[in-house]
């Protein structure tokens, strides 16, 4: 699998060109999946937020409103009750999953739960394109400052790359670098801060950062590269 870790989207010229360089195609002759799950699990979330990204509003531009050649919907949570021989070749026609923000704790629970975690390994072309949980639900810790689901047992999430993400960087009063140097020094893993205006890609283990904004490396816990 292919993956495109965001905070906030493919906002710009860079981030877009390394999607299409993973996809291989133009957006515009890619069939996407939104997973929109990771909602469930955060009490700024619901119905509304939820409809937007699947409905590819206004503020999901830069997600599912990119003009994907189609766009379907893979709520996690249903897929136990309907059996793997049903959603597995939806996911596996896929050009890319598209998985939204939330709580990353609940949506690794329901990715463990439904089984898409398992199917991870054997999607080598398929594009994971996430956005805050979406693509935090991918490292190894989230930290206790982004845990939101009171069913949570702690901060594990995957584990599938090996370092960690805070997300919104600047965005909010709450998600200033003096922040992120505290939550990074509680954690165990390299990690990085990214803005609106970064993502990490990771092709065949390789991770690069793409970024017309600010990021800042923690090649250790608690300090900045």
């Amino acid at each position: 699998m292919k993956l495109l870790l965001t905070s906030g989207g493919v906002t710009n010229p860079s981030i877009r060109a390394a999607l299409v360089d993973m996809l291989g195609k133009p957006i515009g002759e890619s069939r996407a999946l939104c997973i929109p799950t990771a909602q469930w699990g955060h009490p700024m979330c619901g119905p509304e937020s939820a409809r937007g990204f699947v409905a590819a509003g206004d503020g999901w531009k830069n997600h599912s409103g990119l003009g994907w050649a189609s766009l379907g919907l893979l709520e996690l949570t249903a897929l136990p009750t309907i059996g793997a021989q049903r959603w597995v070749p939806w996911v596996e026609e896929a050009d890319v999953l598209l998985v939204d923000g939330g709580d990353a704790t609940y949506l690794g629970h329901w990715m463990r739960e439904s089984g898409l975690a398992g199917l991870l390994p054997e999607l080598d072309d398929t594009v994971w394109v996430g956005v805050s949980a979406g693509s935090m639900v991918l490292t190894p810790r989230i930290g206790d400052y982004f845990v939101e689901w009171a069913g949570a047992a702690d901060d594990r999430t995957l584990g599938v790359v090996d370092f960690s993400i805070f997300p919104h960087l600047n965005l909010f009063p709450t998600n200033q670098p003096e922040h992120a140097r505290r939550w990074a020094a509680g954690l165990d893993v390299a990690s990085y801060a990214i803005d609106e205006q970064t993502a990490i890609t990771v092709v065949d283990g390789v991770v690069e950062v793409v970024s017309e904004g600010e990021w800042i490396g923690f090649d250790r816990p608690g300090t900045a590269e």
